[in-house]
């Protein structure tokens, strides 16, 4: 099994070759995984904590070959509002509960919980319920699990952050 060593922008990879392509959800191009190609490569990916892959990036392979990475659809949620304030309002509720966005110009994507979708209801958003390939902001800290990241906030506490 081959071990992706780095991890190439569309503009870095050119118009190099791909030996194999990797359809992950967002879960999966988020964490440390062994994946299967759909050429039936099988391929080691432990790029460290801060990587997140994208659509179009690329795998450089210890052998030197490419393998592309590819969103996988997945259940989300899209809310529009009627106006840019509305938008963010919704983004500051998302973030406040360290929910991972996509922000487009016009809507905001998250994926589907059914209590997010009542506070995206609560907020007045027009929701939508697709299946489409989610790719979030990076956020402040741009970890690789701020999905699933969760921890308290008391007042007068230091607030730091181990990713």
């Amino acid at each position: 099994m081959l071990r992706a060593i780095r991890v190439l922008s569309s503009a870095e990879r050119g118009s190099r070759p791909v030996v194999d392509t990797v359809i992950l959800d967002y879960a999966q191009r988020s964490a440390q995984a062994t994946v299967n190609g759909l050429k039936g490569g099988r391929f080691e990916i432990t790029l460290g904590d801060a990587t997140r892959l994208r659509t179009d990036d690329a795998l450089l392979l210890e052998d030197g070959s490419l393998v592309e990475v590819v969103a996988a659809p997945e259940q989300l949620i899209e809310a529009r509002a009627g106006d840019v304030a509305g938008l963010a309002r919704f983004a500051w509720h998302l973030g406040d509960r360290h929910v991972a966005v996509q922000m487009l110009p016009n809507r905001i994507r998250v994926r589907r919980q059914p209590a997010i979708q009542a506070l995206l209801k609560s907020l007045g958003a027009k929701i939508t319920l697709i299946e489409a390939p989610f790719e979030p902001e990076g956020g402040a800290y741009a970890s690789t699990h701020a999905q699933d990241h969760a921890h308290s906030h008391h007042r007068g506490h230091r607030h730091y952050h181990d990713h």
